[in-house]
């Protein structure tokens, strides 16, 4: 079985639903705390032993190869200052040299498309890919469990999660077919479905382990919805082919290209955080109870 070593990052989006700050700032660059969101997911990938950080990026994006680079003046600055601890930070972060790559998607064509983008650094092997919009928490990162049941099934991977049944006609879902290792069998995918024809409650949630005859198959996807190269079609048509597996993953997820998911973001890893948690809590407890008489008066 061949080895999950690399990992695709597509960040090529324009992030209009945070504009203006997007206008100079690439959503991915967005801070969760201290951290850029696009951190939080690379750090997920190599919690899994990814090797090889994949970024497909488009225009007004060098920010995102530069914070991945060495900055050298502050390097310097903070060897000067004596500041240990700092420098140890930057170099926990830090990719190794000829680990981390950067392609360009040079039209906004779509998921598929972007994926697409990455075939010839990825070449013939399976790989992961991360949708850098959703960061999980969880004691053990998804990528990791995904990666364990890939050794144990091989096949495509997806992670899932369980959503009201009311609300299937959001998601991309999946059929739950018998419990294989740690996940269970995939046997069907649909893209935002009636909760009538829903074949589960299961959806998909920004995690992939894919094998490498994707690539062929995008390569000639005709669009589909939003006249994009949707991932999902092509999916459809390598599980025609091979085995597709779930791994529903249990812990939080948050969807950081919306502002609410990125405020939540923030509050929830501030209070896993134990040098900052009890200051933050406090000051919640406190704007709350200050906000909640304001909504009451608002509603009467």
């Amino acid at each position: 079985m061949r080895k999950i070593r690399k990992a695709v990052f597509p960040v090529a989006g324009l992030g209009t639903r945070f504009l203006p700050a997007t206008k100079a700032i690439p959503k991915e660059m967005l801070t969760v705390v201290d951290r850029p969101v696009i951190q939080y997911v690379v750090d997920e990938a190599r919690q899994a032993g990814i090797e090889h950080l994949i970024f497909v990026t488009g225009r007004n994006k060098g920010v995102i190869e530069d914070y991945f680079d060495i900055q050298v003046e502050l390097v310097n600055t903070l060897t000067e200052r004596g500041k240990e601890a700092e420098l140890s930070l930057l170099d926990s972060l830090q990719p190794k040299p000829g680990t981390a790559s950067f392609t360009r998607q040079q039209a906004p064509l779509g998921l598929g498309h972007a994926v697409w983008c990455a075939r010839d650094l990825v070449g013939g092997e399976p790989f992961a890919l991360l949708l850098p919009d959703m960061i999980m928490q969880a004691e053990q990162g998804c990528m990791k469990k995904m990666v364990e049941l890939y050794e144990e099934t091989g096949g495509n991977i997806l992670s899932v999660e369980q959503c009201d049944p009311a609300e299937t006609h959001k998601y991309g879902i999946v059929g739950r077919a018998e419990d294989v290792g740690t996940g269970f069998r995939i046997d069907g995918m649909v893209e935002k479905p009636k909760a009538a024809e829903a074949p589960s409650n299961f959806f998909i949630s920004g995690r992939y382990i894919l094998q490498p005859e994707i690539f062929d198959i995008l390569e000639t996807q005709e669009k589909g919805a939003g006249n994009e190269i949707q991932l999902t079609d092509g999916m459809l048509k390598l599980a025609a082919r091979q085995d597709f597996y779930g791994y529903h993953f249990t812990g939080r997820t948050f969807d950081c290209g919306s502002k609410e998911g990125f405020i939540e973001a923030n509050v929830a890893f501030a209070l896993w955080r134990p040098d900052i948690r009890e200051k933050v809590y406090d000051n919640l407890q406190e704007l709350i109870e200050n906000v909640e008489p304001k909504f009451a008066a608002a509603a009467e």
